[in-house]
């Protein structure tokens, strides 16, 4: 289990250690220490609060067994162990409470695996091979180092567009439709719907980055993304509205640089105000949606992110996506939008409330409970032309095609239809 770096983090560590709770797991436990070639002595009986008092004062291992079986808050008590555990510590639980939230909780929370009491040789055997697995192995099968990694921000221009419900349909749709591994980074710390749109549970992972950036590494990212499927992975927060994020932005930054070798695609749902307080996260981004609305206001807005992306992403191509567009009901036309900011609208979402709906009650994105429908197909259209830059191949007739920022430019290239003002 990650945790902020200290000084005990200098004395040697040991392989393992387990601190269970029953004579029977003690037992059971030192014959398989054994044939693992670790010392018998590192299995230890005394609680979760043994642990702590021991790991306190010296140097945690790099596989930990806790038995969570006397525990009375389980969460708690494992936060707590976090606090005296250096990062990269890989954590088993076990214990005696047979709860699937429980489960969830403690996996969102860092917790590698949670092993219901009795448990056997076997099951213990597998729980000890997986974590070393994740030791020797990359995370989540690291990209290729030629590999290109698709990077998007997703941005609304005003509050209540429906950027964050454009964000998850993409990444959902980049996974499903694209089979690219992709990673949807909410970066609405405290009212963040990326998890929630997916029926997820956000777990700490993004507080925990922001409030100890040094925590963040590749083992860190495997325990804090939560898994919609095998294709989407979600890093997401719900942080108390009363705990206020101070930051320079370096976590977030860190974060995407992980999410850059691990995943083919990354998603990032940008705030309009993080987008302002912190420029530095569009550096590496090579395309921008921006969901914009049909109204005055937006239309103002638009303007100056464009302006804005023009001196801050000059290598990002921006698509202009209207989203919630009811024939009768727009306060401008779209002619009169696209004149004032000089470039045409590239996708035009209608607006559905039926499916919005059906979407939330399912828990899942509008591009999977309505594939099917106008909207559906519309986000589906907007995915396919960001996917289209995985999916070119790097070379073709034995030449060799420009670079991905020429790609770029080709397919992002402003429409010129539009006379300027």
């Amino acid at each position: 289990m990650n945790a902020p770096f200290n000084p005990k983090g200098q004395q040697t560590r040991n392989p393992f250690a387990a601190f269970v709770c029953d004579d029977a797991s003690v037992e059971l436990l030192k014959p398989l220490v054994f044939e693992l070639g670790w010392p018998v002595e590192a299995v230890v009986k005394s609680g979760l609060r043994g642990a702590v008092q021991s790991l306190s004062v010296s140097a945690s291992p790099t596989i930990l067994l806790i038995d969570l079986s006397e525990s009375t808050d389980p969460l708690n008590d494992v936060n707590a162990l976090a606090e005296v555990c250096e990062p990269g510590t890989i954590v088993i639980a076990a214990g005696a409470v047979n709860d699937v939230r429980l489960y969830r909780e403690l996996l969102n929370s860092g917790i590698q695996d949670y092993l219901l009491k009795p448990f056997t040789a076997d099951q213990v055997r597998d729980a000890l091979a997986q974590a070393q697995m994740m030791l020797m192995g990359p995370r989540h099968g690291v990209l290729a180092e030629d590999a290109i990694h698709m990077m998007t921000a997703v941005i609304g221009v005003r509050g209540g567009v429906g950027a964050s419900t454009v964000a998850s349909s993409l990444a959902w749709l980049m996974g499903e439709n694209g089979g690219h591994s992709t990673a949807l980074l909410d970066l609405d710390v405290h009212f963040g719907t990326g998890a929630l749109s997916l029926d997820l549970e956000p777990g700490r992972g993004l507080t925990d980055a922001i409030d100890n950036p040094a925590r963040i590494d590749g083992l860190f990212l495997e325990r804090a993304l939560v898994k919609a499927n095998d294709k989407l992975s979600v890093l997401s927060a719900e942080a108390p509205i009363n705990h206020p994020i101070i930051t320079d932005g370096g976590a977030y930054f860190q974060l995407q640089e992980e999410m850059k070798g691990a995943f083919e695609c990354t998603v990032v749902d940008v705030p309009r105000g993080m987008m302002v307080q912190h420029p530095h996260l569009f550096h590496d981004v090579q395309s921008v949606v921006l969901v914009v609305e049909l109204t005055l206001a937006a239309t103002r807005d638009t303007i100056r992110i464009l302006a804005w992306l023009k001196n801050n992403a000059p290598q990002a191509g921006v698509l202009i996506v209207a989203n919630r567009v009811h024939p009768s009901l727009t306060e401008i036309s779209r002619k009169d939008f696209e004149n004032s900011i000089e470039r045409e609208i590239d996708f035009m979402l209608p607006y559905d409330h039926k499916q919005a709906v059906n979407a939330a009650k399912l828990g899942k994105p509008i591009a999977e409970a309505g594939k099917t429908s106008k909207l559906g197909q519309g986000l589906a259209s907007i995915a396919e032309k960001l996917l289209s830059l995985v999916h070119d191949d790097p070379t073709a007739d034995g030449k060799k095609k420009g670079s991905l920022l020429d790609e770029l430019a080709a397919i992002f290239q402003p429409k010129s239809k539009i006379a300027k003002k």
